[in-house]
């Protein structure tokens, strides 16, 4: 599907073993830690523009969801977000990292919260990027693909693609640029990729936020709430919804930015990251 150039667009150059599996990671900068967890179907290609500038301040880790972008895929494999809090944990001591700030987006706000209340890691702040916080989620197209996972992975590769193409474009308000979306759809393509796409889908189960969305007021540091005003995957009311359950939270609204506010409103990020860290 793509040119073997386009494949090397965004490579996260280090590798952290999780029970066998392949965790792709990288780091950038110098001062203290900020971690950025990405969502689904994403990568940590999300960061792209907001890791460099982030790291003219801090030391900055950013990795890719067992499962996702250039992490290991495999059949039968584990990537709910049942798994991914423990990875999270697994590679925060990896690194050495007690209580850095927290920047999260979409599952990996998830991630984030499943960590500090499940796993008992503290932070010293958490950005939360319309995160999927609260149940029940999953949009009618995540329905459908979640019952038919079979049918679904054997779609013709064209058709997948465009199937791809329309769920990525409806998370933002922008048009994206050709390369721009080459850079989301390039790790789910071939038979691997398109299987790993579906197999995360089936994998999304409400009981993954049911344990932990009646425990948001045991949240323990200061949580910065950014909302796309126009994100038709999780809508607003959702957002402000799960602003009043969190406690110490600032909540803001990124106008003219859909769900995927790194891509459509990445300066949004990096001055919300910037004076959460300064408080």
């Amino acid at each position: 599907m793509f040119e073997t150039a386009e494949r090397e667009m965004w490579n996260p150059p280090e590798v952290f073993e999780f029970h066998g599996q392949e965790v792709r990671y990288g780091v950038m900068g110098e001062g203290t830690p900020v971690v950025l967890l990405h969502g689904t179907p994403f990568s940590s290609v999300v960061w792209r523009r907001i890791a460099p500038q982030l790291a003219r301040h801090h030391r900055v880790y950013y990795f890719d969801l067992l499962g996702y972008g250039r992490s290991e895929k495999k059949a039968g494999q584990d990537v709910s977000l049942g798994v991914q809090n423990r990875v999270f944990a697994e590679l925060l001591d990896h690194w050495g990292i007690d209580s850095p700030h927290v920047v999260g987006h979409d599952f990996g706000g998830t991630t984030a919260l499943r960590t500090h209340l499940l796993d008992g890691r503290d932070y010293r702040s958490m950005t939360l990027i319309d995160p999927v916080a609260l149940s029940p989620h999953g949009s009618e197209f995540v329905r459908t693909a979640r019952r038919h996972e079979a049918a679904f992975g054997e779609l013709p590769a064209y058709v997948h693609e465009a199937v791809l193409r329309a769920y990525i474009g409806g998370a933002v308000c922008r048009s994206l640029s050709e390369r721009e979306m080459r850079y989301y759809l390039e790790p789910w393509s071939g038979d691997r990729g398109q299987a790993a796409f579906y197999r995360q889908i089936a994998q999304m189960h409400d009981r993954h936020t049911d344990e932990i969305q009646d425990r948001y007021d045991e949240v323990r540091c200061p949580v910065t709430l950014l909302w796309g005003e126009r994100d038709a995957w999780v809508p607003l009311e959702r957002g402000r919804a799960l602003a009043e359950r969190l406690p110490h939270t600032e909540f803001d609204v990124v106008p003219e930015a859909g769900h995927l506010v790194p891509e459509d409103a990445p300066e949004a990020v990096v001055a919300a990251v910037l004076d959460s860290s300064r408080r």
